[in-house]
């Protein structure tokens, strides 16, 4: 058969796979054609929201949903480029986007951003709550401002945009939320009490989103990033991140879109009996 260079529906697919399943000379025919994952559209037809997208790994997710079809929604704290260039290289995909000056850790003012996307969009299917800050410091020097600032943004910004999105989620019968977690919330480490604590916190609401609203067809994960490249890590010195490298089985440390292939699953039908899960997206950095 020759190289399939069409953009196939999954239902299609689907049926192709079935004729052909029985047939041993057709079963390689998927790994020499170029259909991708991003040509199967998984997330054709469906909203995204996701917090905190103007850059690194938020940014990362945003633009692999679009790329799999989905309209995109995101937050972000002040009006800047980054926002508008991201806007663009979205509608340039053929998809809807629109961006929203928001602080999520501000109760009301979620809960207003989240009409307002529904109002614009017509639905929420997903939400990716990534919007998160670091402010270390050893538990005998942090502050009560450095402690508050990080469980305020990093924590209680996931429990207001969840508990303004569950309601429209529940009417439409189904939903994907996921978290932004870590391995240092299931780990903890030296120097970020604060930071580990949250996103320990992100992994506890997941869980407990996942038993209360399973009945109403809505999934709650985590994504438990390792090192990851990102703008948050490039003060690290260049020495220190080699050395971190090296402790990485994969020896390497990860990038966005390491993540964000993730959150594509957990997005899409593909994760349809998967929830109240925690993912480490670390290389196996922590297992």
């Amino acid at each position: 058969m020759k190289n399939v260079k069409r953009v196939f529906s999954m239902p299609y697919i689907q049926s192709l796979q079935r004729k052909i399943a029985g047939n041993p000379k057709q079963n390689c025919i998927f790994a020499h054609s170029n259909i991708n994952i991003h040509t199967m559209k998984l997330l054709e037809g469906k909203t995204a929201l996701v917090t905190g997208a103007t850059r690194g790994i938020g940014r990362a997710i945003a633009v692999k949903f679009a790329q799999a079809g989905a309209n995109v929604a995101f937050t972000y704290r002040q009006i800047n480029s980054n926002a508008e260039e991201l806007i663009k290289e979205i509608e340039a995909l053929g998809v809807k986007c629109k961006g929203y000056a928001a602080d999520a850790a501000d109760f009301a003012a979620t809960d207003a951003v989240v009409k307002e996307v529904v109002a614009d969009f017509g639905r929420i299917d997903v939400l990716v709550n990534n919007a998160g800050i670091t402010k270390d410091g050893l538990i005998l020097r942090m502050t009560e401002e450095q402690w508050d600032a990080v469980i305020t943004t990093n924590l209680k910004s996931a429990f207001n945009f969840t508990r303004a999105v569950v309601p429209f989620m529940a009417k439409q019968r189904g939903g994907s939320i996921i978290n932004m977690s870590s391995v240092v919330g299931e780990n903890g480490n030296a120097g970020q009490c604060n930071y580990s604590a949250s996103k320990a916190g992100l992994i506890g609401l997941a869980k407990s989103i996942a038993k209360e609203m399973g009945p109403r067809g809505i999934r709650a994960n985590c994504i438990a990033p390792g090192f990851i490249v990102t703008d948050m890590t490039s003060a690290i010195p260049e020495e220190m991140r080699a050395e971190w490298a090296k402790t990485i089985p994969l020896r390497r440390a990860g990038n966005p879109d390491d993540v964000a292939n993730v959150a594509l699953f957990l997005a899409s039908d593909l994760s349809a009996y998967v929830s109240g899960q925690v993912i480490n997206c670390c290389g196996a950095m922590s297992c």
